[in-house]
């Protein structure tokens, strides 16, 4: 390992802690195919150093949140109980599985989502945009928890199997069906990615399926970008953060549509 791989390593990292710090969602779109092409990883050690990443760049995002103010955990925490289970399925699913993946359908909700949020952020303000309210009315609390715990195994699946620590999904579960403000949002989400991606990891770290050394090198990128990242998020106003996390949400979608086409 010469002077450029660490560079490199720790700029992936760097990259991968600010998307984290911004808009809630793992760097896996990142560090996957950088750990493919250009350190020659194998697709299922790259995924599980991507979920060994996520964990540490995401309790420093989340510990940024939360000092804040802007982490709510009551009503997510059904949300992250169920996707340690279904992070554990999913990584034995990876295991047995090759390539292929939801990525174009994944892009289109990313899309979909991205644009909803930019416009989103143009209309007037909510008055009651400080509290969390549920955007789907259940009529018994274990309904909502049945709701939350569906959403979460689900989640922690496709995190196990994508190498992701669900964040973005997690994001799009807390802002549509629960209606968070942003900014607790992501802070919950990010604290809810690092449990998932934490069982995920135990799960690729049993099989072998982590470069421990390449990980260290990006987490501390990860953690850097994560602190200068959360500092700028958690200062901005709702409507600004929307509209970068709408733009975001809209590239990422886009190419991950074109990679998937191009396929």
């Amino acid at each position: 390992m010469n002077l450029l791989f660490y560079i490199l390593a720790i700029a992936v990292g760097i990259i991968t802690g600010g998307i984290t710090s911004l808009i809630g969602a793992s760097g896996v779109m990142i560090i996957v195919p950088i750990l493919t092409i250009l350190f020659k990883v194998n697709v299922h050690a790259a995924i599980g150093t991507s979920l060994f990443v996520d964990v540490i760049a995401s309790l420093t995002v989340a510990y940024s949140y939360y000092k804040n103010g802007n982490i709510e955990l009551k009503s997510g925490i059904w949300i992250a109980l169920s996707s340690i289970v279904g992070a554990q399925l999913g990584a034995l699913f990876a295991s047995k599985m090759g390539e292929g993946n939801l990525s174009s359908s994944f892009g289109v909700v990313l899309i979909i989502a991205g644009i909803l949020m930019i416009r989103k952020s143009y209309k007037e303000k909510s008055a009651s945009s400080d509290t969390v309210s549920g955007f789907i009315h259940f009529k018994a609390e274990w309904q909502k928890i049945l709701t939350a715990l569906i959403i979460g195994l689900a989640i922690g699946i496709l995190s196990g199997i994508f190498g992701a620590g669900g964040g973005v999904m997690i994001l799009l579960a807390l802002i549509i069906l629960m209606s968070f403000p942003l900014h607790k949002a992501i802070g919950t989400s990010t604290l809810i990615m690092s449990i998932t991606a934490l069982s995920s990891t135990v799960g690729y770290a049993a099989r072998g399926n982590i470069d421990f050394i390449l990980g260290a090198l990006i987490a501390a990128g990860a953690v850097l970008g994560g602190v200068l990242g959360s500092r700028y998020a958690n200062k901005i106003n709702e409507k600004t953060l929307q509209r970068v996390v709408g733009i975001c949400f809209t590239g990422m979608g886009i190419v991950m549509t074109i990679i998937a086409i191009m396929k």
